[in-house]
């Protein structure tokens, strides 16, 4: 779609066409932004280098011919190529936590992100005893690094099984110079991990089962789909997690695995395994908690 540049004057005017673009599109939201006059307000500010939380001051503000035509051209990539935004700007945001992605990585998104900040209370009495953490499935280094930033005395261990990953994740570990206490690992689940003993496995392993995995919005397309499909119910991974859980935790180790809209299929998968849901701002079904003890006596 070619649009003249003097059809638009303001950022007003910019915001207005992307909020019905995106809507005419029936864009799908799920990649950070709620809707599409959120969506439409992060893109164009971030276009223009503007703060990303004050729009208001620069709705009327008259734009140069060159900025709108840079506006223009990701409203219509984000529209037209159903690409999500954080693709477009190389950036994804978890609570306060800014981190460079693009195609290698599925796009940041995590509810043990939420609990993280309080160190998982009450499930650890004291984030200071906490000096050995393995993550899981790692994608872009988020989960690792914020871990790293809440558990001070704590070294983690993480792994991918992708190479293109661990060099997006390795990026951001450097961004937030956490290289001294966070190692990246190139390795299946626990195959390369070291052998010793973790206080806490933290994992949001791909869990999509195969039907969801069909039905996907196009949005979810751009991204690798090794990174979301789980197999048939979704547990293929999640089965070997929980199972080479117990040799790698402390006596007093927590398992903690995200699995999403999964809660049935983990339940059919573990019907004789004690599993703690935690409660996250989408409810009390998208993260479980195992304790090494409940783990010890478990057959997979």
């Amino acid at each position: 779609m070619t649009i003249p540049a003097n059809t638009f004057i303001t950022i007003r005017d910019l915001l207005r066409h992307a909020v019905s673009r995106f809507n005419k599109e029936k864009l799908f939201f799920g990649h950070g932004s709620a809707n599409a006059l959120d969506e439409a307000a992060y893109l164009i500010l971030h276009t223009l280098h503007l703060p990303l939380d004050k729009i208001d001051p620069f709705l009327d503000a008259k734009l140069l011919t060159n900025e709108i035509d840079a506006v223009l051209r990701v409203i219509e990539r984000r529209a037209t190529d159903r690409v999500p935004a954080s693709y477009i700007t190389n950036e994804a945001w978890l609570g306060t936590y800014n981190f460079y992605v693009d195609e290698r990585v599925i796009v940041p998104r995590s509810f043990i992100a939420e609990l993280i900040p309080e160190h998982f209370s009450p499930w650890v009495n004291d984030p200071d005893t906490i000096t050995n953490i393995l993550e899981l499935c790692t994608g872009s280094g988020c989960l690792p690094i914020m871990l790293a930033d809440m558990f001070q005395n704590a070294h983690v261990d993480t792994a991918d099984i992708s190479k293109d990953a661990l060099e997006v994740a390795k990026r951001n570990v450097e961004t937030y110079e956490l290289q001294d206490r966070i190692t990246l690992i190139e390795s299946d689940l626990y195959t390369n991990v070291p052998n010793k003993k973790y206080d806490l496995i933290i994992t949001n392993p791909p869990y999509v089962n195969s039907s969801s995995m069909a039905k996907l919005p196009k949005e979810y397309l751009h991204e690798p789909q090794i990174a979301l499909a789980g197999g048939d119910d979704g547990m293929d991974l999640v089965r070997k997690i929980v199972a080479g859980a117990s040799e790698r935790l402390t006596e007093d180790g927590l398992l903690m695995v995200e699995i999403g809209n999964e809660r049935a299929f983990t339940e059919a998968a573990f019907p004789d395994l004690n599993l703690t849901w935690l409660t996250t701002s989408a409810g009390d079904d998208m993260v479980f908690l195992v304790e090494a003890r409940d783990l010890a006596n478990f057959s997979a």
